[in-house]
């Protein structure tokens, strides 16, 4: 009886913290849905091409806003092929290891001061140990497929990942010693000041690694090699098909937006206004929220779409060389560099 009594007096917070997690999923499952429209948009206009024009809604068929649905209701409707021979378990969780760490991870991510699911203290760490089990499902779905060219995909896509990990993590752990904290909301708060505040100046190197290192994780160009159609016939997940092959492409474009407003929060001061504190105290839309926030990540998930459309895709040795041997040692000497500069307390970001 007691135990029914404790039930349901956790059961309005148990409803409280379900609509909280509906609140942040809908949305970017929204925004990740029409990020392959502006995708598709963008690099046509780069390119001199149309791209989507013949789905919409309301007489603005030229426009092409409802191609995202289109797309989503065909892959629906196909029919998911598990090759004989495959370990159909596996082949079909490798898909939901690709997408559940990419959302698990904006459980901790502070939207604003105080709007948070889950204010933790070891918010790094969570966000850090997230973004790493993603390469399971990229080994899963390579080996489960029991294809030589899914395996041999998804062995040189496990392979950047885990290289670039490393650096990502670097370059975090120097975000960590600049802020002095492992919460998020911390680190920001550590920003504060103006554009000149923000550990994008200090962090310069940290703050191009991380990035850079993000672009090649989530497999995108120029670093897709696991998906060179003329070499590996489209990597890792050359097997899948239907809502699986649809819950990979979610998962790619989940951590391209995921990597975008971590880079705005560590490095760009995440909600906080660009100008000096004097100035914005109070003015509507000048002031510290939100939409500072939604900014600067719109500006780098448009970097991932202008970078695929203007870089061509590097070789794999030549990968593998710029982590092992480039980024990984510039982020153990900038670590050290911070270590330093915080010590010294050095103006202004350290005092």
């Amino acid at each position: 009886m007691d135990a029914v009594i404790e039930l349901w007096t956790a059961l309005p917070v148990v409803i409280q913290i379900m609509i909280k997690i509906v609140t942040i999923m809908l949305p970017l499952m929204i925004l990740v849905a029409y990020y392959t429209y502006a995708e598709r948009k963008i690099i046509g206009y780069m390119q001199v091409r149309m791209g989507p024009n013949r789905v919409g809604f309301f007489g603005m068929r030229l426009w092409g806003l409802g191609q995202p649905i289109a797309d989503a209701v065909k892959l629906m409707f196909k029919e998911i092929v598990v090759p004989s021979g495959a370990n159909k378990l596996l082949f079909l969780i490798a898909p939901m290891l690709s997408i559940g760490p990419a959302l698990a991870a904006w459980a901790v991510f502070p939207f604003n001061a105080g709007l948070v699911l889950a204010d933790v203290n070891a918010g790094l760490l969570y966000i850090l140990a997230m973004t790493s089990l993603g390469v399971y499902g990229v080994i899963i779905a390579g080996w489960a497929s029991n294809s030589k060219y899914a395996f041999l995909g998804a062995m040189r896509s496990a392979a950047q990942i885990v290289s670039y990990e490393i650096a990502m993590g670097f370059a975090l752990v120097g975000v960590l010693v600049a802020a002095g904290s492992l919460n998020l909301g911390d680190i920001v708060a550590a920003q504060q000041g103006s554009v000149f505040h923000w550990f994008w100046l200090p962090l310069m190197p940290l703050f191009l690694i991380y990035f850079i290192s993000g672009v090649a994780e989530t497999n995108r160009a120029p670093f897709d090699v696991a998906e060179g159609e003329s070499e590996i016939v489209a990597g890792f997940h050359v097997e899948y098909s239907g809502m699986t092959f649809a819950v990979f492409f979610l998962a790619e474009y989940a951590n391209m937006i995921l990597i975008s407003a971590l880079s705005a929060l560590m490095f760009l001061g995440g909600w906080l206004s660009p100008l000096p504190e004097a100035w914005v105290d109070g003015v509507f839309l000048l002031d510290h929220g939100f939409h500072w926030l939604l900014i600067k990540t719109f500006f780098f998930m448009f970097l991932f779409l202008w970078f695929r459309a203007t870089f061509p895709r590097y070789r794999y040795d030549q990968i593998m060389r710029l982590g092992w041997k480039v980024f990984i040692p510039i982020t153990i000497v900038w670590i050290v560099v911070v270590a330093v500069m915080k010590v010294t307390a050095m103006p202004w970001w350290f005092n």
